[in-house]
């Protein structure tokens, strides 16, 4: 059985400690399309986009992930990242370090597929991934909580248009995310797709560098469902509502008609 929520759910994962410096946010920033110079030249930074959370964990691996923990052992072919949270206890800065601890946090039952939740906590975020593993549903689980987040029933206040690059995978993937489905046309066709996709994180953060422009600092939380799949090149299209401590967005690609990137995304602010 690749998954068995019995030995899964609250299984400790293996602890890291993490380290960066400027040179790994600069390339962050960059990878995620954030070429400015308050972004991209270390003596002018606004400071460092909250999504670095998302990399701090994988920065210096170089191998392609397994989807191998206690409980769960799937082939990363049948695996697609589908929802990312993230809490900043404060904000990031330029090099830092810190300690890592992770866990299983739920195993949900989808019907054809299940989910898988890990959280990573440090002491300056907390981190939780949920991956959605098809084929692996069914097994007479919880469905788990809803986490749809309604737009307003308004015209948004912004809109914003963010051009991807064809080689942004490629620059993303240094930053430890080597999954093949990114670069690979032969992995792509095997995971069902007609080419390389863009990596789910990588629009996780452009999207929300269209939305804080230069105080990354005033982010307290950001959560999104991967909806759909952008690739290299396509322009991102974000629409964006306003509220009192909120932003609610919702990302869509402008060149396939709006086909659907990002939804049930909210940023929370200090």
């Amino acid at each position: 059985m690749p998954i068995d929520p019995d030995v899964a759910v609250g299984a400790e994962l293996p602890g890291r400690e993490l380290s960066w410096d400027s040179n790994d946010v600069l390339l962050y920033h960059l990878a995620v399309g954030a070429g400015e110079l308050s972004y991209a030249y270390e003596e002018q930074l606004c400071g460092v986009l909250p999504t670095f959370a998302t990399v701090a964990t994988t920065l210096r691996d170089t191998d392609p992930p397994a989807v191998k923990m206690p409980g769960v052992d799937v082939d990363l072919a049948r695996v697609v990242h589908g929802r990312q949270e993230i809490e900043l206890h404060r904000p990031i800065p330029v090099s830092g370090q810190c300690t890592a601890r992770a866990r299983v946090a739920a195993v949900y039952d989808k019907g054809s597929a299940a989910v898988v939740v890990t959280e990573t906590t440090t002491e300056l975020f907390t981190s939780r991934i949920s991956i959605f593993v098809k084929g692996e549903g069914g097994f007479g689980g919880d469905r788990g909580p809803s986490t749809r987040v309604p737009v307003p029933e308004r015209e948004p206040d912004a809109e914003v248009l963010s051009p991807t690059d064809p080689r942004q995978a490629l620059w993303y993937r240094l930053l430890g995310d080597r999954n093949p489905l990114h670069v690979d046309p032969v992995f792509a066709a095997r995971a069902g797709f007609p080419r390389p996709i863009l990596h789910g994180l990588c629009t996780y953060g452009m999207v929300l560098k269209s939305v804080v422009g230069e105080e990354p600092d005033r982010v307290a939380g950001y959560q999104a469902r991967f909806a759909g799949v952008v690739f290299p090149g396509e322009t991102l299209r974000t629409r964006i509502w306003r509220e009192d401590g909120r932003i609610v967005l919702r990302a869509t690609v402008a060149d396939r008609d709006d086909a659907p990137a990002l939804s049930d995304a909210v940023v929370t602010l200090r």
